[in-house]
């Protein structure tokens, strides 16, 4: 038979001691564990959030990229057009110039009276052979009527020599205006049919028929185009 041993105050102190730094041990130990994964979750989290940040970052930035990229072809393409629509306007305006300068030296023209009258003969003539009408009225300036009532018998022996037809003139008491180049509009067919044969008349159809002809001449071949005629 055995008997516990009463503690005295000094081996209870020490046993609550030792227990005091059992727990407190065991409280550390604890207090690490908890602390290790708080830090491992602390890591994790901040790894995800640091991770979709540089990602939300790169994405602003792509867009931003990509904005600056879209900003800059607008850019590009508006400076294009720019540039493009002033060289039209300047070529176009070069263009005007030019036919302008030969419209003015078409009144020349009428200054050389031996070549003027021919060209009035040449430009009824013409005129009679493209409408082939029985009768016809001509139009002409007023400084030029003594001219082509001059020039009238001649123009008619030719052109009635020629298609063996008579054809009846009559000259308009209203006229081409006096700053013009000349020349003379004949109409047939009671009015209907019109031709106008005058210097104006014939550069206005150069300019049209001539046109892509004299743009290469003066500017070259357009490097856009990729089919010739």
């Amino acid at each position: 038979m055995s008997f516990n041993k009463a503690l005295n105050d000094e081996e209870v102190f020490s046993e609550m001691r030792k227990m005091v730094a059992f727990i407190k041990q065991e409280a550390l130990e604890k207090a690490r564990e908890i602390k290790v994964k708080a830090d491992e979750e602390f890591n994790i989290e901040k790894a995800k959030l640091v991770r979709q940040e540089a990602i939300n970052i790169d994405a602003a930035f792509q867009r931003k990229v990509k904005q600056a990229d879209v900003q800059r072809r607008i850019a590009q393409s508006n400076n294009i057009n720019k540039s493009r629509m002033t060289i039209l306007l300047t070529r176009q305006q070069m263009l005007d110039d030019l036919f302008a300068e030969s419209r003015n030296q078409l009144l020349e023209v009428s200054k050389d009276t031996a070549r003027y009258e021919k060209f009035l003969a040449d430009a009824m003539v013409q005129t009679f052979f493209r409408l082939l009408e029985p009768e016809v009225t001509v139009t002409f300036r007023k400084a030029d009527k003594t001219t082509i009532e001059k020039l009238l018998p001649d123009v008619k022996t030719r052109y009635e020599e020629a298609t063996k037809q008579s054809i009846k003139v009559t000259l308009l008491d209203e006229h081409l205006p006096a700053d013009s180049a000349g020349g003379v509009i004949v109409a047939g067919n009671g009015g209907r049919t019109v031709c106008n044969n005058t210097p104006e008349a014939r550069l206005a159809i150069l300019e049209e028929d001539m046109l892509p002809d004299i743009r290469n001449m003066l500017f070259g071949q357009s490097p856009n185009r990729k089919f010739f005629n």
